[in-house]
C-alpha cells in the first residue's frame, strides 16, 4: 500500500476544507489511470486529503482505523464502495460520516453506485463528494459479512466485474447458478421475514432480485409461474450450493445466507439539489 498527505487550499482561496482520506482501488488505477488522476487533482484541490491505495483488507482496515477527522471518499467500483462499508460497519463505523464516491471503471463494474445518483464523470463526482449534500441510504447486511448497495439477485447474468480469488471460484464452481444459465432455475428454500415461505427446496427458482428501498427489502421472486412481489426485512436462501450476484459481483457457492436491510444505515454524497 502507498500513501501521500496533500494538504491544499481550495481553489476559492478560502483555505483547506473538509478534512478527507481519498481511497484509491489499485484495479481502478489500472483500468483507467487518467481518470483516477483527475479525480485525486479535483479532490486534492479543494481538500486537505490524504490519499491511500489500500491493496488487502487488513491494509483497508489498518488505514481506516487511523482516519481521524477525515471523510472517506472511494475512486474505484461498486466493488471498492462494497468492501469499504463492509470494513465501516465491521468497525461499528458505518454512520458516522457521508461516503463520497468517484465511479472508475467499465459501466457495468459501476452501474450500482450510478443508479443511486452519483456522476458518471470523474470531476462532477469528485465535486459532489467534495461540496454535494449527504443522502441516507438503506444497506443490505448478509450473515456472512457481505453487502449489498442497490440490488441482490439469483438467476441473472452477472456482469464482467474485476474478479477477487472468492469470486472467480464462485464463476468456475457454480458458473450455472451464478449466471442463471439453468432455463429450469435452482432448487431453494426461501423464506421471508424469518418465516414466510416463498419456496420450498423442491421448487426451482429462476429469478430472485431483492432492492433495499423505504427500509424495506423489496422482492421479485419466480419459481415457473407469475412473478410473486412483496417487501420483506430480511430474506433467507438455503440451498445445496448456490452463487448470486450484489451489485453485479459474482458471491459463492454458499449453502445459506441471510440477507437483513438496515434502514438509513449510510449516507452517500450526492450532487446537492
Amino acid at each position: 500500500m502507498s500513501s501521500l498527505s496533500t494538504p491544499a487550499s481550495r481553489p476559492d482561496g478560502r483555505g483547506p476544507g473538509e478534512p478527507l482520506l481519498v481511497l484509491v482501488d489499485p484495479a481502478a488505477g489500472r483500468a483507467d489511470g487518467e481518470s483516477v488522476r483527475i479525480a485525486r487533482d479535483v479532490l486534492c484541490g479543494g481538500a486537505d486529503a490524504k490519499v491511500a491505495l489500500p491493496e488487502s483488507p487488513s491494509e483497508l482496515d489498518r488505514v481506516l482505523s487511523h482516519r481521524g477527522r477525515r471523510r472517506p471518499v472511494v475512486i474505484g467500483s461498486d466493488l471498492a464502495v462494497q468492501r469499504l462499508l463492509q470494513a465501516l460497519h465491521r468497525h461499528r463505523d458505518l454512520g458516522t460520516d457521508p461516503v463520497g464516491v468517484v465511479p472508475v471503471g467499465p459501466p457495468e463494474a459501476t452501474s450500482a453506485c450510478r443508479s443511486l445518483g452519483v456522476p458518471d464523470l470523474p470531476v462532477a463526482a469528485a465535486r459532489a463528494a467534495l461540496g454535494g449534500a449527504p443522502r441516507k441510504l438503506d444497506l443490505v447486511v448478509d450473515d456472512g459479512g457481505g453487502v449489498v448497495l442497490a440490488e441482490l439477485r439469483i438467476g441473472a447474468e452477472p456482469r464482467r466485474a474485476p474478479l477477487s480469488l472468492r469470486s472467480l471460484w464462485a464463476k468456475l464452481a457454480a458458473p450455472d447458478q451464478a449466471s442463471g444459465s439453468d432455463p429450469e432455475g435452482v432448487p431453494l428454500r426461501v423464506e421471508a421475514d424469518g418465516g414466510r415461505l416463498l419456496a420450498d427446496v423442491h421448487d426451482r427458482v429462476r429469478l430472485l432480485r431483492a432492492r433495499p428501498a423505504g427500509g424495506e427489502l423489496e422482492v421479485e421472486i419466480g419459481t415457473g409461474g407469475p412473478v410473486r412481489r412483496l417487501r420483506t426485512s430480511t430474506l433467507g436462501v438455503a440451498g445445496r450450493g448456490f452463487g448470486y450476484t450484489a451489485d453485479g459481483c459474482p458471491v459463492g457457492p454458499v449453502r445459506h445466507r441471510t440477507w437483513t436491510v438496515h434502514p438509513g444505515a449510510w449516507a452517500l454524497m450526492l450532487p446537492a439539489g
